[in-house]
């Protein structure tokens, strides 16, 4: 164990804390410091788009490295340390305020960026971009007064935020360019539940449509013309068109980026001082380069990436997950999904819960559901094991999942 080695963390999201607590695990002698642009503990964002707007949380009850906070791990937290330049022949990186951090190891989980509609830029009165916990601040207060949320983008922040306002008693119109919602991480069956849940709770949907022009009224509202030539006055907007990675720091340092940090199965940039975690990162996946956006893999990457910049050589090779809550849906989704996989596979449920498997080569390679966190919690197991299936079984609701589990 090095008892002089400085080891500094670029990104205040969970693969930057998750980076800070492995890397401290990995080698308590360490001094391990975490440069955050934000003025707080870092916070688990999830909860953003749900219990904060509906004012049952705020982002300080759900600290990401517990209720001790970095401090507790042994972490320097830094706040309000906007990167400016990483100076790699040097090893040291620069703040915007001139503060220099030298490292021997150096991880960079600046995660991703709003994907910004020229029309509705950030900062125009009324218009929200949901990121931060000041941004979600400044909407909670904002819905009290509001009576009709347009929001632009069907994925899952999107929708999450329609679902919040619904729950509020707001009107709310989704606008959607695809033809269907969720078009990245559903199915044409499961979608379609959701779609039909915000229908009950009068979320007027529509598909197929985007955004044409926008223009302040007088009134306050904003005016917008959709592609479809229908027009919509709302008094608030929230965007929630997906993200980009933010490599722009990594770009400058002269590091290998592509739609994000290029790096390999040991979290290492073309840098082999230098690792990178969470949504910046492009590695290697299955079925070729990859970029993932959620917080599982930034927990799980960036836990390997601190690791390895403190001395060890762990593989990345979890397998991805994500969950959203709208209304009473508890959506889920584990593993890799496949263009053309050889079976999909419906198990029946109960109520308002679903179950879908994607099959290749004989094994289970993605599952999604809705209110089925027992059964997804075992399909998991089942990709990571690469565990043969029964496609006949998987269909079956009386043949138990974990049974499979015990398959030679």
């Amino acid at each position: 164990m090095s008892t002089d080695r400085n080891i500094v963390v670029i990104g205040g999201g969970p693969a930057g804390v998750w980076a800070a607590i492995g890397a401290k695990q990995q080698d308590p002698a360490a001094a391990v410091v975490l440069l955050t642009e934000e003025h707080c503990e870092p916070y688990e964002k999830p909860p953003l788009s749900k219990a904060v707007l509906l004012g049952k949380r705020v982002p300080g009850d759900a600290l990401i490295a517990g209720p001790g906070g970095l401090a507790g791990h042994g972490v320097v937290l830094e706040l309000l340390a906007q990167c400016a330049a990483v100076d790699r022949s040097a090893r040291a990186v620069t703040t915007m305020d001139g503060r220099r951090f030298p490292y021997d190891a150096l991880v960079i989980a600046t995660g991703a960026t709003v994907r910004d509609v020229p029309q509705l830029p950030p900062g125009m009165p009324r218009v929200h971009y949901l990121r931060t916990e000041g941004q979600a601040r400044a909407l909670q207060a904002d819905l009290q007064a509001c009576r009709h949320l347009l929001v632009i983008g069907g994925g899952l922040i999107g929708l999450e935020v329609a679902a919040s306002a619904a729950e509020l008693g707001v009107k709310v119109t989704v606008l959607e360019m695809l033809p269907r919602i969720l078009a990245r991480v559903c199915d044409d069956e499961t979608a379609a539940a959701v779609f039909a849940e915000h229908q009950r709770h009068d979320v007027d949907i529509r598909v197929g449509t985007g955004l044409a022009d926008a223009a302040p009224q007088r009134d306050g509202r904003i005016a917008v013309t959709t592609t479809a030539g229908e027009g919509i006055a709302a008094d608030l907007i929230v965007v929630g068109t997906g993200a980009k990675p933010d490599d722009r720091l990594a770009a400058a340092a002269g590091l290998a980026v592509d739609d994000g940090i290029v790096a390999d199965e040991y979290c290492r940039t073309s840098d082999p001082a230098i690792f990178a975690a969470g949504d910046v990162v492009r590695f290697p996946g299955p079925h070729g380069p990859v970029r993932q956006e959620n917080w599982r893999h930034a927990q799980d990457q960036g836990s390997v990436a601190g690791h390895n910049a403190a001395g060890a050589a762990e593989t990345y090779a979890a397998v991805p997950s994500f969950w959203s809550e709208q209304y009473d849906l508890y959506i889920q989704g584990t593993g890799w999904r496949t263009s053309n996989p050889a079976a999909r596979v419906r198990r029946p449920l109960p109520g308002k819960s679903m179950l879908m498997f994607e099959i290749a080569e004989g094994r289970l390679v993605y599952a999604m559901g809705i209110n089925a966190q027992r059964d997804l919690a075992i399909a998991r197991r089942l990709i990571e094991r690469k565990t043969p299936v029964d496609i006949a079984a998987l269909a079956e609701p009386e043949q138990p999942l974990a049974a499979m589990l015990k398959a030679k």
